[in-house]
């Protein structure tokens, strides 16, 4: 196998083989399946075949092609990075907690601005958590306040402050108009003006935020999709300690 030449595998390997769909704004006809054909051929797909094609509504149709993608990666150049920390499950974490922390944790975490998704932030925080993954509610060592959806970055921001927390986590799904990067770049903004930007850990998480994003924006680390709460709570236990942040009275 060439790894610098990857394509999709259908039949056999690197053939390119691809199935994709999508909705046109056209009627349902042959001339919107030729419409859709030259589009996959405009995507890479060369031999786009209609597999199927119907009606949605009078001028909508929805339409499904198998074909062969000309283009191919290098995956030998490809660079991810990632957060860097010792896996820990939810009672090593606990035990870490109680042997170098030494207190409990205070953790708030929300869907802020006017993201009102709110199934990332519950699956990390909330005590029953997802897939079989309890949230750091059920945390010994942790308090932690799951201030929801559509929390006002300023808001988001005094609770932090009023409840003297170690650790911010926000959950962005909303992507329109790249809002979620307008309203993370401003809630590291608020907290350097507040002054404690330094003072705390700052976690982003979403089906669009890598790592790498997180830390352009001036974040501590960014879990996308398939991290669970004892990722997330594995990363800040120990950049807590990391960053003499255990004193409580820090500030």
């Amino acid at each position: 196998m060439d790894l610098k030449k990857i394509k999709p595998y259908g039949d056999t390997i690197n053939d390119g083989k691809v199935q994709i769909s999508f909705t046109l704004p056209v009627p349902n006809s042959e001339k919107g399946e030729v419409c859709a054909k030259e589009l996959a051929m405009k995507m890479g797909v060369y031999d786009p075949l209609v597999v199927h094609r119907e009606s949605l509504e009078k001028n909508f149709s929805f339409y499904i092609i198998y074909g062969s993608l000309m283009h191919s990666v290098d995956f030998t150049k490809i660079h991810v990075e990632t957060v860097e920390t010792n896996h820990m499950d939810m009672k090593e974490i606990e035990q870490y907690i109680e042997e170098n922390i030494k207190r409990e944790i205070v953790v708030i975490g929300a869907s802020t601005g006017s993201d009102a998704h709110t199934v990332g932030i519950d699956a990390i925080m909330n005590m029953k958590g997802y897939a079989g993954h309890y949230g750091l509610e059920r945390y010994k060592g942790i308090q932690a306040y799951n201030l929801g959806s559509q929390v006002e970055n300023e808001v988001f921001v005094q609770k932090a402050i009023e409840l003297n927390a170690d650790v911010l986590l926000v959950s962005q799904t909303v992507t329109q108009k790249d809002i979620h990067l307008q309203n993370l770049t401003n809630l590291i903004e608020l907290l350097e003006a507040e002054g404690i930007r330094d003072q705390v850990i700052v976690i982003c998480g979403g089906p669009r935020i890598t790592h790498e994003l997180a830390k352009e924006l001036g974040y501590d680390a960014g879990f996308g999709t398939k991290k669970y709460a004892e990722d997330v709570a594995a990363f800040f236990v120990c950049e807590l300690e990391n960053r003499n942040l255990v004193n409580k009275d820090r500030r």
